[in-house]
């Protein structure tokens, strides 16, 4: 019986993974799947009433699922950074979730922001390192508050990091019968790119049939506007992958259809919308649960179940077809309004 821990988180997160467990909820009835869900607080709340991020307790208690729901999480009433940090980034390292998926397709011609670029063109995966590079974490601050003050923040990059993801995403793009890009800075960024620029042409050899390509960073931004079509998969660092990712959602629709995966094959695996919290619309039933619902359905595909999430992303096309959508979509549905409508269409189906 797959498990799920369900984490609403803040803001907005409860009313869009409301949405996507109403999808999971209806297919796994359907279908037979046995999907069992615990929710469990952990959030602004939880930190403002406790103190508590995430304690050991809780971890211990999510290493007995399959999978982790993750709404959103950040909230004015908390210093920056002191939930994503202690949140976001505890889980991805403490279970290890050193890849991060990013699909990039876009669902509907009209919400391509790109001239003569539409669902033909704009359809590719980024596969980002999660758990390394400059979000390591390793640095520090000399002489702080002084004119003198120095602040240095290291990229780390390991031989089995590096290794590890690349050899995900060359396996990633030869089960999809996909081109695999590097992207890196490796013509300035010489000790930490030059490995992964090393690692990639080594393991290019072990993948005959995959063909590849690479481009540094700056050059990759403009081929994505310009030339997004030419990519199937890529794979880079953490930092650029961030960054990439973010553009990306902009050419398939924007953050409310952006879906994430921090995946462990060996362990627990971790999906999200990556829009934030938006407490600014928190509670008026406006948000748009897309990105969720799309999450939702990574989490079927990572349980083997690829035919179901084509299923829910076809549903999810149809709503835009018809319009059945959000305020910021274009549509006049509230936020449980466009899960009862997919479900309807599901129904359909």
């Amino acid at each position: 019986m797959p498990s799920i821990a369900v984490l609403p988180g803040d803001g907005i997160g409860k009313e869009v993974i409301n949405e996507g467990l109403k999808i999971l909820n209806f297919m796994g009835e359907k279908y037979n799947l046995n999907l069992k869900f615990e929710e469990f607080e952990v959030g602004a709340e939880r930190y403002l009433k406790s103190g508590e991020l995430i304690p050991d307790f809780l971890l211990k208690r999510l290493e007995t699922f399959d999978a982790i729901y993750l709404g959103a999480v950040g909230d004015p009433r908390v210093p920056a950074g002191i939930l994503e940090h202690g949140i976001l980034l505890k889980l991805r390292f403490h279970f290890d979730q050193y890849v991060n998926l990013r699909p990039i397709k876009l669902l509907n011609d009209r919400f391509s922001p790109l001239k003569k670029k539409g669902v033909n063109e704009i359809n590719f995966t980024v596969i980002r390192e999660n758990t390394e590079g400059l979000y390591a974490g390793i640095g520090g601050i000399l002489k702080k508050d002084t004119q003198d003050e120095v602040a240095i923040q290291e990229m780390i990059s390991t031989r089995k990091g590096v290794e590890r993801i690349i050899r995900y995403a060359f396996e990633f793009a030869k089960n999809n019968k996909g081109k695999l890009t590097l992207c890196d800075k490796s013509n300035v960024l010489t000790y930490s790119h030059g490995l992964w620029l090393r690692v990639f042409e080594e393991l290019k050899k072990e993948y005959p049939d995959v063909q590849t390509d690479h481009y540094y960073v700056d050059a990759i931004t403009m081929k994505m506007v310009r030339n997004p079509e030419i990519f199937d998969v890529i794979v880079t660092c953490n930092m650029f992958g961030d960054i990439i990712t973010d553009l990306g959602a902009e050419i398939q629709g924007g953050m409310g259809l952006a879906a994430s995966g921090n995946i462990n094959p060996n362990s627990v695996s971790m999906f999200e919308p990556v829009h934030g919290s938006a407490p600014d619309i928190a509670g008026k039933g406006i948000a748009n649960p897309i990105a969720a619902i799309l999450a939702a359905a990574m989490i079927l595909e990572y349980f083997g179940r690829k035919d179901l999430a084509e299923k829910v992303e076809g549903a999810i096309k149809t709503s835009i077809d018809e319009n059945l959508l959000s305020q910021d979509m274009g549509g006049n549905l509230s936020t449980s309004e466009v899960g009862d409508e997919i479900v309807k269409i599901l129904k359909r189906g």
